[in-house]
């Protein structure tokens, strides 16, 4: 299976917390920002992705708890090729969306300037 069949999988079989993200930040729901879920970069998918910004969102499970140098070299891959990688917890999208929400929109607005200023 190449890895844009493995997206399309991972879109058709999103865990709660993807799903209760994604309704929150499709459609430019969020600051008015497009964002794609399942997305490949480079050999890894990634859970949500602000291509303008390059602001990756990362819903991690248990299972990272054990994984951490796994995360950290694909971390560090995806900020070599310009993304901020951003990683909540499933529990904190499940139980705290709100605060998600307002931390997601914080970091949205610091990165837009981050980009503007490297810009000029």
């Amino acid at each position: 299976m190449d890895i844009r069949q493995k997206a399309k999988q991972l879109r058709s079989n999103s865990t709660d917390a993807e799903r209760n993200l994604w309704a929150h930040i499709r459609n430019r729901r969020l600051e008015g920002w497009k964002f794609r879920r399942q997305l490949p970069v480079g050999q890894y998918i990634v859970d949500f992705a602000c291509p303008e910004l390059r602001l990756i969102i990362e819903i991690d499970g248990g299972q990272h708890a054990e994984q951490v140098p796994y995360d950290l070299g694909r971390t560090r891959f995806l900020q070599s090729k310009g993304y901020r990688v951003v990683r909540f917890w499933n529990n904190e999208v499940l139980g705290n969306i709100e605060g998600v929400l307002e931390a997601l929109t914080l970091t949205l607005s610091q990165r837009e300037r981050e980009l503007k200023s490297s810009a000029s």
